[in-house]
């Protein structure tokens, strides 16, 4: 079965084959040093400094008919204590999530649905495009020529020949494996495509050549009214999901893919549809075509969403700050699954820390990967977390490619972002961050069931790993920020 095997970095190539020598680790590591001695080292923000540093202000809701309030607001902030239960935790959030995303208000009226595995999510985003009417806007880090591939290509070529405008950028390095007669093709047929950051430096129209920034986000919006985010490219890979099956070859069990994505309507899509104009703006796109990018949206459900981007460009990633200061105020639990896990300190402590403090800390992360890099340079921290009591599992049966997170059952998030330094720092990144409990039950009832099929990681046990373990991650977590 194919593997999206481009998930981080440009070296990515280097860690395809999970069976490579000890060898070909130490080389890697090694050219991550001379990358980081040869190129300088961005750096990241201190989450509790910035926190400090940023006034403290009330909670600003926009509805369909924009911002509400102040009166407005208040009984919105009843309304949700009342059905969150626990108040003091819920303004706890409320406040550091304000504090740290003060300009991007929350949008109320949204409907959400949580979309778990490839065939869930590509049988929603079919139908979705199958009944655009004025346009398609796609970013996505890979787009395979491969049956799911072919499949989106021959839909949106043939929602452009209806007269539906299709704009789609795609991240050079993600598809480096994918041929260029593939994008000529629907270039052909009408749809505007844009390539993200050109791997050829020659290519595109900026003067810098920015081969280290990758757009990692994968978003799509239906007609200004319906979007899709979350961890799921544009892949084979994803097709059959994560429930196990009986190889056709093999008398095993074949291993799928496990990822999760939300398909989105209400309010909060216009900040989407933005965050996608601004992305084509950056990368100096042709302009695009005429439509009506933002229609009026009328209230959906009852989910209230704020819409978080990150660019390498930032001066620092909301996400990152976002996600550390949720970690940290945490009263009760820390439910995270992530497919690339290679913490820096902060990340590290903030963990650790509440776990101290008598927060439930639990970690799913991959029991294999595609990425055998990161893979190892993220277990090379399981000690010093599980000393802390922070508790881990991997997932068995199946590949682990969610970037979700549920704290204290009020507060949830999805979107691409991977818990690494490559995230963080060089990639372009979309989260959709959730208020609220009745969505939160949702992402604990997943969390639950993903725990079911992980198996868990005993520290006394783990200090008997084999030494050729450890020297891969020693190896491993030297190249970690370059991961």
């Amino acid at each position: 079965m194919p593997t999206p095997n481009r998930s981080h970095s440009p070296g990515a190539a280097a860690r395809r084959r999970p069976g490579v020598r000890t060898t070909t680790i130490m080389r890697t590591a090694a050219l991550a040093c001379a990358l980081q001695l040869g190129l300088g080292c961005a750096s990241l923000p201190d989450a509790a400094r910035e926190l400090q540093m940023r006034p403290a202000r009330p909670v600003e809701f926009d509805s369909a008919r924009g911002p509400v309030s102040t009166r407005r607001a208040a009984a919105i902030m009843d309304e949700l204590k009342r059905r969150s239960g626990d108040i003091d935790i819920l303004d706890k959030h409320l406040a550091v999530e304000q504090a740290i995303n003060a300009d991007i208000p929350l949008d109320l009226g949204n409907r959400l649905i949580l979309l778990q595995d490839g065939p869930a999510t590509y049988a929603a985003m079919f139908a979705a495009i199958r009944g655009a009417k004025d346009h398609i806007n796609l970013e996505t880090y890979i787009f395979e020529d491969d049956g799911i591939g072919r499949q989106f290509a021959d839909l949106l070529l043939e929602r452009q020949a209806a007269g539906v405008q299709v704009n789609l950028i795609y991240d050079s390095v993600g598809c480096l494996d994918t041929p260029p007669a593939f994008f000529e093709r629907l270039r052909s047929g009408g749809i505007a495509v844009l390539e993200f950051n050109p791997v050829n430096p020659l290519a595109g129209n900026k003067a810098e050549w920015l081969l280290n920034n990758r757009d990692h986000r994968k978003l799509l919006v239906v007609d200004g009214r319906t979007a899709f985010i979350g961890g799921i490219n544009i892949s084979e890979s994803y097709s059959s999901g994560s429930a196990r099956r009986p190889s056709p070859k093999k008398r095993t069990q074949a291993v799928g893919w496990r990822d999760t994505h939300l398909q989105l309507e209400g309010p909060v899509v216009a900040r989407f549809q933005q965050l996608f104009i601004e992305t084509w703006t950056r990368q100096k796109g042709t302009p695009l075509a005429a439509r009506t990018y933002f229609p009026r949206l009328e209230k959906q459900g009852d989910e209230i969403v704020r819409a978080i981007g990150s660019a390498s460009a930032d001066p620092h990633s909301l996400i990152y700050l976002t996600l550390l200061s949720a970690i940290a105020s945490a009263e009760q639990r820390v439910y995270l699954t992530n497919a690339y896990f290679a913490p820096d300190p902060q990340l590290l402590d903030t963990l650790t820390d509440a776990a101290r403090r008598g927060v439930d800390v639990r970690l799913i992360l991959p029991g294999q990967t595609d990425a055998w890099v990161v893979f190892h340079a993220g277990r090379s921290h399981y000690e010093e977390l599980l000393r802390a009591g922070v508790r881990i599992y991997e997932r068995s049966h199946a590949v682990m490619h969610s970037k979700t997170a549920s704290i204290d059952g009020v507060w949830s998030t999805i979107g691409s972002t991977n818990l690494d330094w490559r995230s963080f720092l060089h990639n372009d990144e979309l989260n959709a961050a959730i208020v609220g409990r009745d969505f939160a039950r949702q992402m604990d009832a997943m969390f639950a069931r993903d725990l079911a099929e992980s198996d868990e990681v005993d520290l006394e046990r783990w200090e008997r790993r084999p030494l050729l373990l450890r020297l891969k991650e020693w190896a491993a977590r030297l190249a970690e920020y370059w991961l």
